[in-house]
């Protein structure tokens, strides 16, 4: 190969240029054929016009060199053909001619030539100027291809992004382009001008739209903005997003605009569901904590500048956990959403508000009224934001509203289910200058609602926020109180009336503060809130085994001390080894310790107690059940765990020998227990009237006031010596009674 052809092939790095030759004269298809040839071109020879169209069924080339003067059909005809075949629009045309006038230069031109070469008689020495302008004509037909395959990748591109551009001049008006066009829904021969466009504006955006156009043509400044637009293809919310800067001529006069635009609807709907999930709560709809405090900010600063006052109403369900745990989540969330619907409908609730409207300077004098609606803090919390109001009288008035609306039972999971709520209120700025006040003390309110029993309301007062610090200060104090051995256990004895002696013992918390007792119903709710509670009772279980130990050596002590332990404490993978651990620690059996658990703790989590309880059972821990009676269950758990001892709970035993009711429960309670195998022992026994009566019933195993209230174990140690070993309790004559009277009734009937 001539170092001219290798020059070619180097600089384009591609392979050899094809070349359709065509002329009817022979010797002149032989010379400049070889002449390309040696020049890197691969060529195609045709004798004619036809030929040279027939030869394209090959396949196209890159380039024709075609011979202007031919018989029959001559190279402009060829010419004029060629571009009607699909694919040979483009195809670079140089055409070979003789004729050198002007006329047959237009003429070649208008036939669709790209280019021309005029032959003369020393033409086949011009080889290197044919070869230049070959070269040419294919540098530029590849440029060309690149520049289409370009345009027609960004017009890919926009269609795809539904993009578009568009260029408007003062003076020729608007030109769109074809993808501009479908941005607006229109088609290439629909009648266009800006006056079209902006009729498909919003009238009430398009006063705006059109202030903006004029404010920024005046100052000629870039236009950035979205637009709604209602083009007749679509039905319901469409926007574009317009782009433009100005253009200037040479004298830096603004002479229009160029910019695009775009169809954002999608990604509108998307930021709008964004913001929706960021502001709302998915399960009820309701505002959520984010946005409640975003509102409750804009009412503060509204009622600083207006001077009027604001309500803040923290609601809370009462026993809403009781019913989730029972029921299920599903079911929980099913009430959670009847729930939010109800307190809704008590407040002027609004679902939108269009934070630039308050952030700007168009809030009107009373558009602060739109912030007011009912948001869910999360869980069973719900939050009523009221940004206007008179006096506390109409924040009590909303409360009020809401304790009737929840009077109503609410139907989950085909069972009614009633629900109250707890409602704490705080004003500003009585009770607050910032949403964190009034946040603080409406809850503060709540709790204090609670605690007068529930379903109602309650209003901030500075002695409500005094009973706050109190059970801060209580809660810190109950922290260090085992560092302090401040913890001490009071016991209860367990007495068989029967025998008139003590079978056992209940082990009490008590919490010696200062110098006096805290009372458990003080400190014992709290250590449960706080968690608390689970050391605690770890302490309970050693102290009580440590007791044990001591009763055992002081007086033969050889039966078992109950202590209470919540359910949680269940839950420790490790229960079975600490309790192991604690009793091998004192040297005492494990028959010594008894776990007490509540009905309701023991159904709040049975699955997983269940296993903890088999284990105890396993290394000889008994199980009792405390408080029966009173917890919402399923009694099939009795057939299913390990349990050895009921207790009838003290609400029953109290009216025994009163209420018909009474009795037929405790007889109840009694034959159960009886068919499975259970010891029955009844707490709360006060009088002798309650000791005769549950001793008729069947029931031996009694714990009391009438026997002793809960004593320290030193105390428990001196009631033995005076009361029982000395027989000198007015109840173990009575006692004594109730067991020979069956025994004279017997002898009586065997001698009549």
């Amino acid at each position: 190969m001539s170092p001219a052809a290798t020059s070619y092939s180097d600089d384009h790095a591609r392979e050899r240029p094809r070349v359709l030759l065509v002329d009817d004269d022979e010797v002149t298809l032989m010379i400049v054929g070889a002449a390309l040839r040696e020049r890197g071109f691969d060529v195609h020879e045709a004798a004619s016009g036809k030929a040279a169209l027939a030869a394209l069924s090959d396949g196209l080339p890159d380039v024709v060199v075609l011979d202007a003067v031919m018989p029959e059909t001559d190279g402009f005809d060829t010419c004029r053909t060629l571009r009607t075949i699909p694919g040979c629009e483009n195809v670079p045309v140089l055409m070979l001619t003789g004729l050198n006038d002007e006329v047959s230069i237009t003429r070649a031109y208008e036939a669709g030539s790209t280019d021309f070469f005029v032959k003369s008689q020393q033409w086949t020495q011009q080889w290197s100027l044919l070869d230049g302008r070959l070269r040419y004509l294919l540098r530029a037909s590849r440029t060309r291809q690149e520049l289409e395959r370009s345009k027609s990748k960004l017009a890919r591109a926009q269609d795809l992004a539904r993009m578009g551009s568009f260029d408007w001049r003062l003076k020729s008006g608007l030109m769109l382009s074809p993808e501009a066009l479908r941005v607006f829904g229109l088609g290439q021969g629909d009648p266009l001008s800006l006056r079209a466009l902006l009729r498909m504006v919003p009238r009430e955006d398009r006063r705006v739209l059109v202030r903006m156009l004029r404010g920024a043509i005046e100052h000629g400044s870039v236009l950035t903005t979205d637009v709604p637009v209602t083009p007749s293809w679509y039905s319901g919310d469409h926007v574009v997003h317009i782009e433009a800067e100005p253009e200037f001529n040479e004298q830096g006069q603004m002479v229009g605009y160029t910019g695009v635009v775009q169809d954002v609807t999608d990604r509108r709907v998307a930021e709008d569901k964004i913001r929706h999930l960021a502001n709302f709560d998915a399960l009820t709809g309701l505002p959520n904590r984010r946005q409640l405090l975003w509102r409750a900010e804009r009412a503060l600063e509204m009622a600083r500048r207006v001077g009027h006052q604001c309500a803040l109403l923290l609601i809370d369900l009462d026993r809403f956990k009781i019913i989730n745990d029972t029921l299920g989540h599903q079911s929980g969330d099913e009430l959670l959403v009847e729930v939010a619907r109800r307190l809704r409908g008590c407040v002027r609730h609004s679902d939108q508000v269009l934070e630039a409207v308050f952030e700007g300077h168009g809030m009107g004098v009373r558009s602060h009224r739109s912030l007011e609606a009912v948001g869910r803090l999360g869980g069973d919390e719900f939050v009523a934001l009221l940004p206007e109001v008179i006096d506390e009288r109409d924040a009590e008035r909303v409360a009020q509203r809401m304790l009737e609306v929840m009077r109503e039972p609410i139907v989950v999971a085909s069972q009614e289910c009633f629900v109250t709520v707890s409602v704490g209120v705080a004003l500003y700025p009585r009770d607050g200058s910032n949403v964190a006040d009034l946040m603080r003390n409406s809850d503060v309110a709540m709790y204090s609602a609670k605690a007068q029993g529930r379903n109602a309301s309650a209003l901030y007062g500075p002695q409500l926020a005094g009973r706050g610090r109190e059970k801060l200060e209580l809660e810190t104090a109950l922290h260090k109180a085992i560092e302090r051995n401040e913890l001490v256990l009071h016991y209860q004895p367990k007495i068989d009336v029967r025998s008139a002696r003590m079978v056992g013992a209940e082990a009490l918390m008590r919490w010696q503060r200062g110098g006096v007792l805290v009372p458990p119903a003080d400190f014992i709710p709290l250590a449960e809130e706080t968690g608390l509670i689970t050391p605690l009772s770890e302490w309970a279980l050693s102290e009580a085994a440590r007791q044990a130990r001591v009763w055992q050596q002081s007086f033969g002590f050889a039966d078992s001390i109950a202590v209470n332990l919540p359910s949680r404490l269940f839950e420790r993978s490790d229960l079975v080894d600490h309790i192991h651990q604690v009793v091998t620690a004192q040297g005492v059996p494990h028959r010594v310790i008894m776990l007490e658990i509540t009905e309701d703790n023991l159904m709040k989590d049975l699955q997983n107690v269940i296993p903890a309880l088999h284990r105890l059972n396993e290394i000889g821990v008994e199980i009792a059940i405390d408080d029966f009676g009173t917890g919402y269950s399923s009694l099939s758990y009795l057939t299913t765990l390990p349990i050895s001892e009921l207790k009838i709970d003290r609400s029953f035993v109290r009216d025994l020998g009163i209420s018909p009711q009474s009795s037929a429960v405790v007889t109840a309670i009694i034959a159960l227990a009886r068919s499975l195998g259970l010891r029955v022992i009844a707490e709360g026994v006060e009088t002798l009237r309650q000791m005769e009566v549950l001793h008729r019933l069947g029931v031996v195993t009694m714990q009391g006031y009438l026997f002793s209230k809960p004593v320290p174990p030193t105390d428990l140690e001196l009631w033995l010596d005076q009361s029982v070993q000395s027989r000198s309790a007015s109840w173990i004559g009575q006692a004594t009674e109730l067991e020979a009277a069956p025994d004279r009734l017997h002898a009586a009937s065997h001698r009549s």
